[in-house]
């Protein structure tokens, strides 16, 4: 890795014209092996981004900020790019995360804001798949696979019979076929409060995009608004998500006015996130040696838990959950 930073400090200074005695500075670091660095120099300051290109593939960064930046969005502008070296140099949104400026008294204009950006993403974003792949049944399947393989095996050394295997694969599919019947938008995948940065102007400053896919319409609203890593009641959760089904309906993102099932809808999704996102946590741990989001499997493990209940297809999946996993998560 010293090797890169090396190679990434000879590329801001050649190409990307910075001066030889710029500061580098560790920016922040995410759930994958790209890395960001805060770039200063004469008083200025920027983001450089190293994503080794054996790990990680800048383009579609590149291009999904290309496309955000088109639609008026607060995104890292690019200021110089090397895809094939994996180097970028990006504008500076600061460093205040929405996940420490969230509170009661300020939640609900922080999340208008948020709310506001997903319109426009979804408003002028595809609605067909081309340059930005579809979240298709495949995908779908395989993000919640991470759950059993990753949290359930792995983590807590479960030994899954048949009967917790049919229950999975019954919640997996209804949960898929809720997904697909949705109308189709532009869907970030990340939405949420660590990738959301408070800004002076255009707030909400907007990151880790890369993995943008054509989807769900509900799917980055429920990464807001249950998020991973911070929880709000029941009431003001389902209260945003149909204030967002007004705003959608009279945007042309929604055509047919059906908050019943809008709601269903954001109640599968949620599970379908939350079950990835378990999954995600413990290979975090398990395969890249990264324990900090641990922590946050039993919240997101709560989520599911809340849900599931609630709807016929995944009783099942809740009885499992309380009588196999949760003991064993609390233990």
């Amino acid at each position: 890795m010293t090797d890169r930073l090396e190679a990434l400090r000879g590329w801001l200074h050649a190409e990307a014209g910075l001066p030889e005695r710029c500061e580098l500075v560790p920016a922040s670091g995410d759930a994958s092996f790209r890395r960001y660095f805060r770039v200063t120099w004469d008083g200025r300051s920027a983001i450089a981004m190293d994503a080794p290109p054996e790990k990680e593939d800048s383009r579609p960064f590149l291009h999904i900020a290309a496309l955000l930046h088109g639609f008026g969005l607060n995104v890292p502008e690019v200021l110089a790019a090397d895809a094939g070296r994996g180097f970028a140099l990006l504008g500076d949104l600061g460093d205040r995360q929405y996940l420490g400026a969230l509170g009661p008294e300020t939640v609900e204009r922080l999340y208008g804001d948020a709310l506001g950006a997903l319109l426009t993403l979804q408003v002028h974003g595809p609605t067909e798949p081309g340059p930005v792949p579809a979240y298709d049944r495949g995908l779908l399947l395989r993000e919640m696979a991470l759950f059993p393989d990753w949290l359930l095996e792995r983590h807590l050394g479960l030994e899954l019979g048949e009967g917790a295997r049919a229950a999975l694969g019954e919640a997996f599919e209804l949960l898929t076929a809720a997904a697909l019947e949705q109308p189709r938008v532009l869907v970030h995948r990340d939405y949420h409060s660590r990738n959301l940065m408070l800004t002076p102007r255009n707030n909400p400053g907007i990151l880790d995009f890369q993995d943008a896919v054509v989807g769900p319409v509900t799917y980055d609203l429920v990464s807001l608004l249950r998020d991973c890593y911070v929880a709000w009641p029941r009431e003001a959760v389902e209260a945003w998500a149909l204030g967002y089904h007004d705003l959608a309906l009279q945007s042309g993102v929604l055509r047919e006015e059906d908050p019943e099932r809008f709601l269903h809808w954001f109640d599968l999704m949620g599970v379908q996130r939350h079950l990835k996102a378990a999954g995600i946590f413990a290979r975090l741990l398990h395969r890249d040696g990264k324990q900090g989001y641990l922590k946050d499997v039993p919240r997101t493990v709560g989520y599911i838990r809340a849900v599931a209940p609630r709807h016929r297809g995944l009783r099942e999946l809740a009885a499992f959950l309380e009588r196999d996993v949760v003991p064993r998560l609390a233990g």
